[in-house]
């Protein structure tokens, strides 16, 4: 989908990006991730010609991307950042529609395509659809983004640190949506944060730059389990490694069916994470488990969430 071969990118004396190669495949939820200044802006930039390359190749579908128009280049991919960038005076309706009106598409295809990501996103279209943007919260706004850079099916999204500037609370369900539209569309998607935190919850593979270098490359669980270095243990939670690990697996993978427990229970789908944070604020040592119809089927139990697994 996007490879990069030995791609190079200075700013006067200052390398950005040095030496890059990685290939994003079809598919492929890939988080870019390090500390500021570390080339992650720009390696997405780059991808749409935002920012031309110095040296090496970036193909996109098999093609240099120099062979491309730069505008043709960017209808073909979505294209998200943390500073939204609607047009204000435009209704949501016209802001997701952008795209697809560039494309050409019918009338009653664009309307019905708003329509469905509106509600892919949460967005009430019979509510939304002429509202302007400073009729909306935040995270609406950030929403109304997401579906305008979706709008015109494009082979890969591209995503700027899109949540940097949310509430906790609106981050946390943005990133769920995100997720859930991966799993559901299986669009590739190219995403850049500072959040490691952020990175281990969506990725399905995480690449850890450090000025302008691939420290280390993997998935979440790979990384955790054996960091490169100590630059990358630090990075990705130093002593909180563990506590890090315990995101990656839910509630499911421990559950014990039959068994019960007063109290409110919690979700099935919940991370081991979340389950030894509730039951340590509860003071309890085990907590009820409900099924996505809220049915309890078992019980979580500390002693297992912190029993050592090989």
């Amino acid at each position: 989908m996007i490879a990069f071969e030995h791609v190079s990118k200075r700013f006067g004396e200052s390398v950005a990006v040095d030496d890059l190669s990685l290939t994003v495949g079809k598919g492929e939820f890939v988080v870019v991730i390090g500390r500021s200044g570390s080339g992650k802006s720009t390696i997405l930039k780059m991808v749409n010609r935002l920012v031309e390359h110095d040296r090496g190749r970036i193909l996109f579908e098999g093609e240099e991307i120099r062979r491309f128009e730069p505008e043709t280049l960017r209808l073909r991919m979505g294209y998200a950042i943390q500073s939204i960038g609607l047009f204000p005076h435009w209704t949501v309706e016209q802001n997701v529609a952008t795209v697809p009106e560039l494309l050409g598409w019918p009338r009653l295809r664009i309307r019905d395509r708003v329509t469905e990501l509106m509600e892919l996103l949460n967005l009430a279209p019979a509510t939304y659809r002429q509202r302007y943007p400073h009729q909306l919260s935040g995270g609406q706004q950030q929403r109304v983004g997401v579906a305008r850079a979706l709008a015109g099916d494009p082979a890969i999204l591209l995503m700027d640190e899109p949540f940097g500037s949310l509430d906790p609370v609106t981050r946390d369900s943005l990133q769920h949506e995100i997720a859930r539209i991966h799993k559901s569309s299986g669009k590739t998607i190219l995403f850049v944060t500072h959040d490691i935190d952020e990175a281990l919850r969506l990725a399905t593979r995480i690449v850890l730059l450090d000025r302008g270098r691939i420290v280390q490359a993997g998935t979440a669980r790979e990384i955790l389990a054996h960091p490169a270095n100590a630059f990358v243990s630090d990075f990705v939670g130093g002593s909180d490694i563990g506590i890090k690990q315990l995101g990656l697996d839910t509630v499911a993978s421990l559950v014990r069916h039959g068994e019960t427990a007063t109290g409110e229970p919690i979700a099935i789908t919940a991370t081991l994470r979340e389950a030894l944070s509730t039951s340590l604020a509860r003071e309890v040592d085990r907590l009820a488990v409900v099924d996505a119809d809220g049915r309890r089927i078992g019980v979580i139990a500390v002693a297992d969430i912190t029993k050592p697994r090989s």
